[in-house]
């Protein structure tokens, strides 16, 4: 083992939601290990004693899980080992085990040869400053020192019997599910059954070649085989699950995508049915029809960052019960008609795929209740290609110089959001990549290439060799 001090850091693996890296290049296991090591003193900081780790399906996940267990251990922090489970049931151990840590060795839907750490310490998701406070914790050498020890638990059994004591569906269905190869594939079939469900499986085979299509349903080109199954089979509804199985995806019978916003219409419906009053967050990619929709059901709606890690920490400060990304996160944190809490606040794509079956279920016809559903125009996420550090700098100089005529509201919690009568429009510096995340939604094709072109003028006017995508 090479000492601390000869082994360099990659400053670019520490993002503002996760650690991420290319494996063998920015992330080996004596970076791993030196992380591992890093988040254990952090934790015996804030008088942790134990963290439940785990891995997804990816080839890395064995060799880095272990690297990482050395590193906590040696900091002095015990660790369970979960070995390869969903990201989610990394956080539900968390809760169930009372260790109020977890750390998850996941690549998420990032290509084969990346992998990387999802973190909770002492109930906090891990983000921006308290990530790179590791990176400073290393390059200082402020570690702790100890014998901690590794003892395994198989957290699967607990975790499905939890959901099916959650979950009542109103008759039994036939679905379809999507894993893609990735680790959700080890579990979904499992608990489908479980809360009455027949289930039809595409790609369930954990695979880290992920040799059919990649596992991430935000891109509708990943959907087309689930949507074949379900003209194929007697399924209602497709399932499809991201590479780590903290995303959900739905396809109706009729192909439809049901994009994650519009299914946070039916889940929100749902929760404030049993929760008056109840904030439900969504983040600033989502579509303008929430606000609305919350309200008549007896909401809040809290407009939010993009981030599964910024949403979670809105979570706690507002107590919110629902909360949902674009991306696919869907984070439930209500109560039963009792008052009892029903899940954590974690985002969970397995989990929010049953809440989704418990609520359709109540239907003969599934696909035609989330047809159904409000919708609007709108444009798939777009992205404006930059050097690193230049999308956070471009944005922040119109956020302080641009004149959006017509807008109604312009808003600049995550980027520039600009609403309009008639529709909106989106552009935020990603947090992962050196990226400029474009979105637009409105009334009509008219208002939509009206808006666009409104943004193409803003943006051309500070930088004038952007090139678009639209």
């Amino acid at each position: 083992m090479q000492k601390p001090n000869s082994i360099d850091i990659p400053k670019e693996i520490f993002k503002a939601y996760d650690i991420r890296g290319i494996v063998g290049k920015t992330l080996t296991p004596e970076i791993v290990e030196l992380i591992g090591h890093a988040l254990g003193s952090e934790a015996k900081q804030r008088a942790q004693s134990e963290i439940c780790i785990g891995y997804d399906g990816r080839l890395s996940g064995p060799e880095l899980a272990q690297a990482l267990s050395n590193g906590i251990r040696k900091a002095g922090i015990n660790v369970v080992n979960l070995g390869m489970v969903a990201t989610p049931m990394v956080y539900f151990a968390a809760y169930h085990l009372n260790t109020n840590c977890g750390v998850m060795v996941t690549g998420s839907h990032n290509p084969p040869d990346y992998n990387g750490l999802k973190m909770v310490l002492a109930g906090e998701t891990l983000s921006n400053d308290s990530i790179q406070s590791l990176k400073n914790r290393i390059e200082q050498k402020n570690f702790t020192y100890g014998d901690g020890v590794e003892r395994n638990y198989a957290i699967a059994e607990d975790y499905i019997a939890t959901i099916q004591a959650d979950i009542k569906l109103t008759r039994p269905m036939q679905i379809a599910v999507d894993c893609g190869n990735g680790v959700a594939g080890a579990f979904a079939k499992t608990l489908y059954n479980a809360i009455g469900c027949r289930v039809d499986e595409l790609f369930c085979e954990v695979d880290g070649h992920f040799p059919n299509h990649h596992p991430d349903p935000s891109v509708p080109e990943n959907l087309v085989d689930l949507a074949n199954l379900l003209q194929s089979s007697r399924a209602e509804i497709g399932l499809a699950f991201d590479g780590d199985g903290d995303r959900l995806g739905i396809v109706t019978k009729d192909g439809q995508i049901i994009y994650p916003d519009r299914q946070l219409l039916l889940f929100a419906e749902d929760v404030l049915s049993r929760n008056k009053g109840a904030t439900i967050i969504f983040d600033v990619k989502s579509t303008r029809n929430l606000s609305p929709w919350i309200r008549k059901y007896g909401g809040n709606p809290l407009m939010w960052k993009t981030g599964h890690s910024l949403v979670k920490a809105k979570i706690k400060e507002t107590n919110a019960a629902l909360a949902g990304e674009m991306s696919g996160h869907v984070f439930f944190n209500d109560a039963d008609i009792n008052g009892k809490k029903r899940w954590y606040g974690f985002d969970d794509g397995l989990y929010a795929g049953a809440r989704m079956l418990e609520i359709l279920s109540q239907f003969n016809n599934p696909s035609e209740i989330l047809n159904s559903l409000p919708d609007s125009l709108s444009t798939p996420e777009q992205h404006i290609h930059m050097n690193e550090g230049e999308p956070h700098a471009l944005i922040a100089a119109l956020q302080q110089s641009a004149n959006f005529e017509g807008a109604v509201e312009v808003i600049t919690i995550d980027g520039l959001r600009v609403e309009y009568t008639d529709g909106f429009g989106l552009m935020r510096p990603s947090n992962t990549t050196p990226v400029i995340v474009l979105r637009f939604e409105a009334d009509s094709e008219d208002a939509l290439k009206r808006i666009q072109a409104q943004f193409r003028e803003v943006i051309w006017g500070t930088a004038p060799h952007v090139a678009l995508p639209f």
